[in-house]
């Protein structure tokens, strides 16, 4: 990747502070040209103000308060747009409670420098999930297999949110048109950028789930995977999903 290029990791943060500060701490010196946006909804717990003082003492994190909670998918939105108005030219989503490992960050980014998405995979070399109860695991494992056989989008975890986009991928969608708030939202944006005919590559992760805070997972956010798969595929079979 040349020195005059940056990438952005986003982490959206709704009551991490546990976590956010050292995974800050744990990113930053992996590559020079890394900076962190921390979007915090409002988090109850502090976490904007302890991000606030993070980015007083170090340039290269930046923070973005919205007014309330209102979903995943609108939060990574917010932090796309403020990327794009940068020109920040690779653009990660990654959690804020270490479950997607640091370590793999080198790896997106030699890789992003011949596809135009990255996805971290838990499910394209066996099973490389930790500390999930054997419930969670299946949920996870067949809803991309249900994602997959809906809509014929060809990733082995669709659900995924450990990404690398390059930024005119970005401007390529329609951020208005994004309908997913939870974490459908993944599905989503793949299924938006595979149809605009994108290179997309999967890279093998190992998830561990997380050892401070809250799981965010809820039944709202898997009623609204099931059908929003389907409408996925009905726009895209009428030629209007982009």
């Amino acid at each position: 990747m040349p020195h005059t290029q940056r990438a952005l990791i986003i982490f959206p943060t709704y009551n991490e502070r546990e976590n956010i500060e050292k995974i800050v701490h744990a990113v930053l010196p992996l590559d020079p040209r890394i900076h962190v946006l921390i979007v915090d909804d409002n988090s109850p717990d502090g976490t904007g103000q302890i991000a606030d003082k993070l980015a007083q003492h170090e340039p290269k994190v930046n923070v973005l308060h919205r007014e309330k909670k209102e979903g995943l998918g609108q939060a990574y939105i917010a932090g796309f747009r403020w990327a794009m108005e940068r020109k920040f030219d690779y653009i990660f989503e990654m959690d804020a409670d270490f479950s997607h490992g640091p370590e793999h960050i080198r790896d997106f980014l030699e890789e992003i420098q011949h596809y135009d998405l990255v996805i971290g995979s838990r499910y394209i070399k066996g099973v490389n999930v930790i500390n999930w109860p054997m419930s969670r695991l299946l949920l996870s494992y067949f809803a991309n297999v249900y994602t997959r056989w809906v809509t014929g989008i060809p990733l082995r975890d669709a659900t995924g949110g450990f990404k690398c986009f390059r930024r005119y991928v970005l401007e390529a969608i329609d951020l208005d048109a994004v309908k997913s708030t939870g974490y459908s939202f993944q599905i989503e944006m793949s299924m938006r950028a595979w149809k605009k005919g994108f290179k997309i590559k999967e890279i093998p992760i190992i998830f561990v789930d997380r050892s401070a805070g809250e799981s965010k997972m809820s039944k709202k956010i898997v009623r609204e995977a099931i059908w929003m798969v389907w409408w996925l595929r009905l726009k895209s079979i009428f030629g209007k999903l982009g």
